[in-house]
Order: C-alpha cells, then structure tokens, then sequence
C-alpha cells in the first residue's frame, strides 16, 4: 500500500484552491474563455496542423512566423481596435453604427495623401498617421455632438455617418480604388517586428493604452455612471455631454487607426468596401464580453476575447471549404 506524499498533496490542494478563488474572482471571463477555447478545439479537428508555426522567409522584412494562430490575431487586429472605442461608446448606452465608414474615410485620406501609385509622399508619414486620425476624430466629434448635445438616438445619429461617410471616402479618392507603394505606410498592414505582424502589436497597444486610461483614472467610472443613470450622475457632478462625447471621439480614433491598418494591409484605400459590415463584429464582440447594450459596464479585456471568438470562428470556416 501506497502512502500520498504530504508535501504534493498540499501542493494539489493549495492549486485547486488558487484555481477556485480565480474562477470565483473572474466568472464573467470563464465563459468566454470557454468558448475561445472550444472554438480553437473544434478549429484543430477541422485541420491536422491548425496550431503548427512555421518561420517564412521575406524578401523585404525577412523571417517572420505564418500559421493560423499568427493569421487569427493579425486579422483580428481592426475589430479589435473597433471593440475597444467601441467598448467605451456602449458603456455610456450609446452605439457607432458609423465606425467601418470611417475606416473607409481615414483610409481613403491616408492613400491620397500618401501619393497615388508611385508618386512621392506629399507629406511625411508620421503626420499622414496623425491627420487620419485627427480625421477620424473629428468623426467622433460630429457623432458625439449629435447625441450628447442634440439628444438624437445613437443608432440613428450614427446611421447618418454610416451612410454619407462611404460617398466621402468615394469623393476623397475620386471614386477609386487609390492605391500606392509607399513602404512606410504599408508597414502598418504588412510589416513585422519580432517575427509577428506590427498590426498586432498596434491594436494591443491601443487597447492597453485605453485601459490604462479608463480604469487608472476616473474616466471608466465615469462611463458607466452615465451609462447607468445619466441623470443621477448629473447630480453627483458628472458632465454626462462630455463623458459620451469622449467616448464617440475615442471611438473614431480607433476606428481611423483600424483604417489606416486596412488600408495598409492591400496598399490601398477601397472605399466601397473597407471595414464593411465591420460595425457588427465589434458589436458583437463588446456584448459577448459581457458590457450590456443598456449601459453601465464594460470589459475590455473580455471584450479582446469576444474579438478572437469571432476570428476564430471565421478562420474555422474558411479553412474547412464552407462557402
């Protein structure tokens, strides 16, 4: 007969202890995780070598790693960025129907700023990424405007976005498809920087950056006050206008980021279908984290998870043949 060894079975104990206390501190993310989880499972059984990683040789950017799991989070990359401006605009009870439109737009400024073909920069590179996104948000601002100010319905103040802003890309590339060869504005899509894609790298880092603002501060409080009760947090002091206009602005600035991401990934700025549809995806993504469209809450990092969930997924059924 076989004695346990004391030592391992407190460290047994003291795991599934650590393992308890997680789940019971983080069960909003046990879902969704989950269900990435499942996904990636059900993923790997359509194809033998779904999670295999190999190292693929460039002739411009040399080795860089190529496999589904790379291809999952490089494609997620725009939705992401929309989920995360997202997040904070369905925080507040509000929605941005417009923000695969102003993809096209911010996209569409940065090509013909850029320079059609193989004509030269017109402007330098870095001040092409800051008016796109200057671009994107005074996007915002016209949509924050409209709700905070003019109190029309987010779906439909956004709606109106959504609809102009594909003709204002058409008329900013002539009715086009403007592409170009500038490598430094092409980075944004297809360069890489440690073997992984940088779009990567830019989405995570924007997502970080706007958790460290609303959770570090009292910006994310804020947000779901007013999201909760406008008019309660009226009266404790909250600017509610400001708070849904920071958050439409955000969104914009996200959205012109995944544009020039967009359009960087094709060398080139379609304004028909840039970011089309992509709207819903961020949607969806924000509510299978766990924010409520009624507002009050949001999570972005299980907002991140929605957004793999989604790729994933799609992934899966493009590497299975479904058509």
């Amino acid at each position: 007969m076989t004695t346990k060894d004391p030592v391992q079975t407190k460290t047994q104990v003291v795991a599934n202890g650590a393992l308890s206390n997680w789940i019971k501190s983080n069960r909003r993310a046990v879902w969704p995780l989950a269900a990435l989880f499942l996904i990636l499972l059900v993923d790997s059984l359509i194809s033998d070598n779904f999670f295999g990683i190999r190292i693929v040789n460039d002739p411009l950017y040399g080795g860089h790693l190529y496999g589904n799991i790379v291809d999952i989070l490089k494609n997620a990359a725009p939705v992401l960025l929309l989920a995360t401006g997202m997040s904070l605009v369905i925080a507040t009870r509000g929605i941005d129907l417009s923000v695969g439109a102003i993809m096209a737009i911010c996209g569409a400024v940065a090509a013909v700023l850029v320079g059609k073909g193989d004509s030269p920069a017109t402007l330098p590179i870095p001040l092409i990424i800051v008016i796109s996104i200057g671009v994107g948000a005074l996007c915002g601002l016209w949509n924050g405007i409209l709700v905070a100010f003019f109190d029309i319905q987010p779906i439909v103040a956004t709606l109106i976005l959504m609809v102009a802003g594909r003709g204002i890309a058409q008329m900013i590339t002539q009715a086009t498809i403007a592409t170009f060869v500038n490598e430094g504005l092409a980075f944004l899509g297809v360069g890489y920087i440690f073997s992984l894609p940088v779009s990567i790298f830019i989405s995570l880092g924007v997502l970080i950056l706007v958790y460290l603002l609303v959770r570090r501060t009292a910006i994310g409080l804020m947000l779901e006050s007013v999201g909760a009760n406008a008019k309660a947090s009226y009266y404790v002091g909250i600017n509610a206008r400001l708070i849904k206009l920071f958050a439409y602005v955000i969104s914009g600035m996200c959205a012109a980021i995944a544009g020039l991401i967009a359009a960087a990934n094709i060398r080139g700025a379609d304004a028909n279908n840039a970011g089309l549809y992509l709207e819903l995806d961020a949607i969806l993504a924000v509510v299978i984290g766990g924010a409520s469209l009624n507002g009050g809450r949001f999570y972005l990092g299980l907002s991140a998870i929605g957004v793999f969930i989604i790729q994933s997924m799609n992934t899966g059924i493009l590497i299975s043949g479904i058509q």
